[in-house]
């Protein structure tokens, strides 16, 4: 069971909005976390990664600050390791594949109104429907 929070969801929806926004205002880029964080991979490291290390900082002192904050989150997962470690690859292949990640598409993507973002975020979504689906009335239950 989840917990209805609808006007913490829209001040945390604004601020990724705002976030969004000011990123492309200020440096001309995408607010995609797998296209920023791949930019300070070794392997990949960019030349602007300055700006990528802040935002991949924020992004992880947010939830300890709301923790400070506000205490322990209200969620955790049961989820075994080996599962969570395989269905991060899996985003990685799709991430690869679909050209870019749900941030990026969902965020960015679909406030410039690109077709390719509105074809993948329908196919993020299906897909998580589905998920959801299958494992809370199939798999799980």
């Amino acid at each position: 069971m989840t917990t209805f929070t609808p006007f913490a969801s829209l001040l945390g929806g604004m601020l990724i909005g705002l976030a969004a926004v000011l990123l492309m205002a200020l440096h001309g880029r995408i607010a995609g976390i797998t296209g920023i964080l791949s930019g300070v991979l070794p392997l990949y490291l960019a030349p602007d990664r300055d700006w990528r290390v802040a935002f991949i900082a924020g992004a992880l002192a947010a939830p300890l600050a709301y923790r400070l904050v506000q205490g322990a989150p209200d969620f955790a997962s049961t989820t075994p390791l080996a599962l969570v470690l395989l269905s991060g690859v899996l985003v990685g292949f799709g991430v690869s594949y679909g050209g870019g990640c749900t941030s990026g598409h969902g965020v960015c993507g679909l406030a410039r109104l690109s077709r390719r973002s509105f074809v993948a975020v329908a196919t993020f979504m299906a897909t998580a429907a589905a998920t959801v689906f299958l494992t809370r009335h199939l798999i799980g239950g």
